[in-house]
């Protein structure tokens, strides 16, 4: 305790000293620690920004590019080239300004007679001004402006990366020989080997535990536009509908959320609740129903479910418009249809049950052609990556059928698949009403 005053007075009076010794010199120094320590700052942000951005914000930098849009996109596209470049240039800084701090602190002060306060300054402090200024509150301000951000640092990384070409090489290649070394030990199983892995468990095994599992084995393999209602069977109303007919459509759907589109089916103004128009049923005809309704969530046909599940979950949402690459609307999605493809068919004492298909013996079927192939696989017991080869972008019955024979068959038509024979038993002009479905021989 005895050695505080002097402590005190050694502080006080380097501190004091510090203009009068403060040479042109140490000013740049200075100046270049300060633009140093903001740089590092920019760097470190930009790397939570560019990998914050999820499908949302990429698909509307791909709508709305702007000046900086194609810059960022060119950089994710490489995470690894990126990701390289961002620490070798943080590093490269860090170490700068860990530098440069040394040479100013000695030029300020004298240590040699207090080593361990020129130990605490010298290391301790500037490592704490680093992590505080150019690693922490970037970062929490780049989680919450991400798009501002990444488009704000795309063009000075593009630069990065160019002059740091040879640094993050290394780091890449030596990276990638990493990750094949690990992927040769790794076994390399397909969703396909995992189903028939569970098709091949023991007997003693209940039908329905095969199935919940195989549903999770299949779960992130599954696109929206495979499990989503089309269109054509989605009950919606006109924004213009009358309140009066409205209730009639509500009590004869029995959904609790109903789409509202204006004119047309691919102008969606958002999603009825029913629960909203509770407490209004009593209204005359003319109420203004349409101030009730909520804002619509949109996802592409390409969405995995695995992922809508979640943004479901954040979203506190129960219902999704599916849209296709022209931004027209294909059908809706449910969390309910999600959570039947791990658990099976989810039926309440309310539900309805639509025939979509009927037995006429053991190896004879006859569906409607809006029938999934999801749903048809689920039915008949097949596997649906049979159909990879042949199916495109088809994801019923009739969509198979069409995407085979690349034109409108006519009736009695039929198109032989594997074990199965589709034939064509009602048609019209625009699309396949119903298809017989024979089994030909025993499925292994």
């Amino acid at each position: 305790m005895e050695d505080s005053p002097d402590l005190y007075c050694f502080l006080l009076t380097n501190i004091l000293s510090v203009f009068s010794q403060f040479s042109a010199n140490g000013i740049i120094a200075l100046g270049i620690i300060i633009l140093l320590l903001f740089l590092s700052a920019m760097i470190s942000g930009s790397e939570i920004a560019f990998f914050s951005l999820d499908h949302n914000n990429i698909d509307e930098i791909k709508k709305n590019p702007g000046k900086t849009g194609g810059m960022v996109l060119r950089l994710i596209e490489k995470p690894k080239w990126l990701l390289s470049t961002i620490l070798t240039a943080n590093t490269v800084i860090n170490i700068a300004i860990i530098i440069l701090s040394s040479f100013v602190m000695s030029k300020l002060f004298d240590f040699s007679d207090h080593p361990l306060l020129g130990f605490f300054i010298q290391v301790i402090l500037v490592t704490f001004l680093i992590l505080l200024f150019a690693e922490v509150l970037p970062k929490l301000y780049a989680k919450q402006h991400a798009m501002r951000f990444a488009g704000f640092m795309s063009l000075p990384l593009l630069v990065l990366k160019n002059l740091f070409y040879p640094l993050s090489a290394i780091l890449v290649y030596s990276t990638n020989i990493i990750d094949r070394r690990i992927a040769r030990k790794r076994p390399n199983i397909s969703m396909h080997e995992l189903s028939h892995a569970l098709d091949i468990t023991s007997d003693h095994d209940p039908e329905d535990n095969k199935k919940f599992l195989k549903g999770i084995v299949q779960f992130g393999n599954i696109y929206a536009r495979e499990i989503m209602k089309s269109r054509m069977d989605v009950v919606a109303v006109d924004i213009s509908t009358p309140f009066k007919e409205l209730k009639k459509i509500i009590l004869e759907s029995g959904y609790s959320r109903i789409p509202v589109y204006n004119d047309t089916f691919d102008n969606i103004e958002g999603i009825l609740y029913i629960k909203d128009l509770l407490p209004f049923l009593e209204e005359k005809d003319d109420f203004n129903w349409q101030k009730l309704i909520r804002s619509s969530f949109y996802v592409p046909e390409s969405k995995k479910i695995n992922d809508l599940l979640k943004e479901f979950q954040e979203k506190k949402i129960h219902l999704a418009i599916v849209v296709d690459e022209y931004g027209g609307t294909s059908g809706i999605i449910t969390l309910e249809d999600i959570m039947e493809e791990i658990v099976g068919e989810i039926k309440d004492e309310f539900d309805v049950e639509e025939t979509i298909y009927s037995k006429i013996n053991e190896n004879t079927y006859m569906f409607e052609g809006r029938t999934l192939l999801k749903d048809f696989c689920k039915i008949t017991d097949t596997d649906y990556a049979i159909f990879d080869n042949i199916k495109g972008e088809a994801d019923s019955i009739a969509g198979l059928i069409l995407e085979v024979k690349q034109d409108m068959p006519f009736k009695g038509e039929k198109v032989n698949y594997e074990c199965f024979e589709f034939e064509v038993d009602a048609v019209d002009k625009k699309r396949i009403k119903r298809v017989k479905v024979t089994i030909l021989k025993n499925k292994k």
